[in-house]
């Protein structure tokens, strides 16, 4: 009877959730918790119509308490989640469902280098920071809860600084983690170390699929969909600009579910003039510009973690912690966790996929005292490309391929990280022993950004970064970073619409933002054709690709009938012939970077009977799938979602909307899937949008997909969806006149 009534009972405080009233704008400005804020002197906060605020103090402290204000105002719920996962407490809203998920959390323990971050902070930093938590604690305590605590039984709780240093933890997880996982289980059978082999060769890693489970589905998108993953940003040398400024475009790629994992703002105060984008709950500027310089980054994909069997260390090599974990409407459990000198016994959790008996640490970066706020209120400062790089020399994660554009034409991009100096990939395997002195040895000598590669304006005249490869800057070839990389799609479309303008504008940088072909999908569709000749079932998929250049435009059909013959021929092919000498089958290898490195090598390595038949049937049945399927936008859509529609049973009230759009794995505006054959989503890709022109101080544009409040009802809380869509974007200017022009509703705090 309990388990029946239990989800009545959590439903009946909640239906503000499930169906929320609408609110508008002015209410949810007025809403602003302002009566007792701690402010020094004055602060006068603007606001547009999409509730995008711009704070201006006559101190830099009260701009940063005003900042924590905002934030906790707009983003209360989500800021509050995201402490959960970042502390392992999710069970204290999911029950004991979650219990071995918050396990896991806590073996990985995103605050662990907290203590020892604060200790090193200069005293600015400490200051700033204090206020913003400060700020943030206001709205949090004195404001009105937001709708979805009642449903996840959650109370209003303070914040710390050390809450907030671990979400800047769980934001810069190590995006490798989630291809060891789907690598371990596979150590130690026949053909592992040719699977590891090609997996480095294409980058990428063996296939999603293999991390099953709804535990292990939950922390992929705790660690996929928080994590800076994605991301591209172009620079463009004045030189080559139509109005002789610089110009800089970024779009993160990130979880495609709202709220948006970033938040517009604008600022100004004695020592801060900026706008851009900011992670809820931290006081940092990742994307955006001052009065002098623009900034983006995208992840390195750097290995910023190691693994290390630690089965044969003696027992005292071990330190054994217990944690309590709370669960809702259930008893707290506690579990153990193992610590060595290398690191949390990573498999000590249930749902980390491993062999019987592995005993695996994990030693990354993020467990040591790198400190990311410092860098980035000094690179929100920096008037020029020198001090802006300067700004990273303690920065450590997530490993960033920053470029700059300055309001003097200039141009830069460096690698922003603290890695292990390795020489490269171990050969045969990602576990390494932890007695052998040389695999330990590269985490005695860490590298940092004053140690990399940089380059200044490059002769080309513009740059770009999309997750690739690192390469050589300014002549200098990095040291070995890692093992898994986007494919060279994304960046060489744009280089190639780059090298199209010899006098780029913002609506450039715009559409190439919006871009949505993929070279090597039309190259690979080539190939496939010139393979399908002979094969009579092929025809209606030889029909609709023929010509086809890589578009994946919403309303084209070729992009439906090249994807139905991959998802029919990639596992058909892995099934078919790739056997090692002891018979044993590697996983089928679906992800693009394998399809683009390994289908046409392997088609062509089968025996001329066995391809016909495999081509045969799998056209066959493609030709199928496309019959029944119209473009690609009836078949590729953008859900507009809470993050609460993977809750269980209610999760269906959170889903809104759908929409058609173009794009996929691998173009500019990426909206990434696997291997389909029906009507399907996009769970991750472009989700932000960025441009601005130098040498105007108010020609920024920024998007959300979805919206800048994350109040369930809220007029802006999807209102930027529109934009998106429509290729649209808002201004976000920096000179006083412009900002109170455009942003004319004010709040205004004032000193108790």
């Amino acid at each position: 009877m309990m388990r029946v009534l239990i989800p009545f009972l959590m439903l009946l405080p909640a239906c503000a959730a499930l169906d929320p009233r609408p609110v508008a704008v002015d209410r949810r400005i007025a809403a602003l918790p302002a009566a007792g804020a701690a402010v020094e002197q004055p602060v006068t906060i603007r606001w547009n119509d999409h509730m995008v605020p711009w704070v201006e103090a006559a101190t830099d402290r009260d701009l940063f308490y005003a900042l924590g204000l905002v934030h906790g105002h707009l983003r209360g719920a989500q800021v509050a989640l995201l402490r959960l996962a970042a502390r392992g407490r999710l069970s204290e809203a999911a029950g004991p469902f979650a219990a071995d998920i918050d396990h896991a959390l806590r073996i990985l323990d995103f605050g662990r280098a907290a203590p020892a971050i604060r200790a090193a902070w200069p005293e600015e930093t400490r200051r700033l920071m204090a206020a913003f938590v400060a700020g943030l604690n206001h709205a949090t305590m004195t404001g009105a809860a937001p709708p979805e605590f009642a449903l996840l039984g959650l109370r209003p709780e303070p914040y710390t600084e050390d809450d907030l240093l671990a979400i800047g933890r769980l934001a810069g997880t190590d995006v490798n983690w989630l291809r060891y996982f789907a690598l371990l289980p596979a150590r130690g059978t026949p053909g592992f170390a040719r699977l590891w082999e090609r997996t480095v060769a294409a980058g990428s890693s063996a296939p999603e699929a293999a991390l099953a489970g709804r535990r292990l589905a939950v922390i992929r998108e705790i660690l996929a969909g928080t994590s800076r993953a994605g991301s591209n940003t172009v620079a463009v040398a004045g030189r080559r600009s139509a109005s002789g400024g610089a110009l800089i475009g970024s779009d993160p790629h990130l979880g495609l579910n709202l709220p948006n994992l970033w938040l517009a703002a604008g600022m100004r105060s004695p020592s801060f003039h900026a706008v851009g984008l900011m992670v809820p709950g931290l006081p940092i500027i990742g994307v955006g510009r001052n009065a002098e310089i623009g900034w983006g980054g995208t992840n390195m994909r750097a290995a910023s973690s190691d693994l290390f069997d630690v089965s044969a260390l003696p027992p005292e090599d071990f330190r054994t912690e217990t944690v309590r974990i709370g669960q809702r409407l259930w008893f707290a459990t506690t579990r153990q966790v193992r610590i060595t000198p290398h690191g949390p016994v990573l498999t000590d959790a249930e749902v980390v996929p491993r062999r019987e008996g592995d005993v695996i640490a994990l030693r990354w970066v993020g467990h040591e005292p790198t400190d990311e706020i410092t860098a980035l209120l000094a690179a929100a400062r920096a008037r020029n490309g020198r001090d802006f790089r300067a700004a990273f020399d303690r920065f450590g994660v997530s490993a960033q391929n920053m470029l700059w554009a300055a309001r003097d034409g200039s141009i830069g991009q460096f690698y922003a990280t603290t890695i292990p100096s390795r020489a490269g990939a171990a050969p045969e395997d990602p576990v390494l022993d932890a007695r052998d002195p040389a695999a330990t040895a590269p985490w005695g000598r860490l590298l940092r950004t004053p140690d990399l590669p940089f380059v200044v304006n490059p002769r080309e005249g513009f740059l770009a970064s999309a997750n690739n490869r690192p390469e050589p800057l300014g002549g200098r070839a990095p040291p070995p970073m890692g093992f898994f990389f986007s494919d060279s799609d994304r960046v060489e479309r744009l280089r190639e619409m780059l090298v199209a303008l010899p006098r780029a504008t913002p609506a450039d940088i715009m559409a190439i933002q919006t871009d949505t072909r993929s070279p090597r999908a039309g190259r690979l569709a080539a190939a496939l054709l010139a393979r399908l000749d002979d094969v009579a079932e092929a025809a209606p998929i030889a029909a609709a690709l023929r010509g086809w250049d890589g578009d994946y435009r919403a309303d084209s059909r070729a992009p439906v009938a090249f994807e139905v013959l991959l998802a029919r021929l990639v596992p058909r092919l892995a099934e078919a012939g790739r056997q090692d000498a002891t018979g044993s089958r590697r996983a089928p290898e679906s992800q693009w970077n394998f399809i683009t490195a390994f289908l046409l090598p392997d088609l062509d390595a089968l025996d001329p009977a066995q391809r016909t038949a495999l081509l045969r049937d799998a056209a066959s049945e493609a030709a199928a799938d496309l019959a029944a399927l119209g473009t690609w936008g009836d078949m590729h859509r953008l859900r507009v979602s809470h993050w609460l529609v993977n809750l269980p049973v209610v999760g269906g009230a959170f889903a809104y909307d759908g929409h058609p759009v173009g794009g996929s794995r691998e173009t500019p505006m990426k909206t990434s899937h696997g291997l389909v054959t029906q009507r399907h989503n996009a769970a991750f890709g472009s989700m932000a949008r960025h441009v601005s022109d130098m040498a105007d101080p108010d020609a920024n544009w920024f998007t959300l997909w979805g919206g800048q409040d994350g109040w369930l009802g809220s007029a802006a809380f999807a209102d930027q969806v529109p934009l998106w869509l429509e290729r649209r974007s808002i201004r976000i200017p920096l000179t006083p006149a412009t900002v109170a022009a455009e942003f004319p509703r004010v709040t205004r705090l004032d000193p108790p």
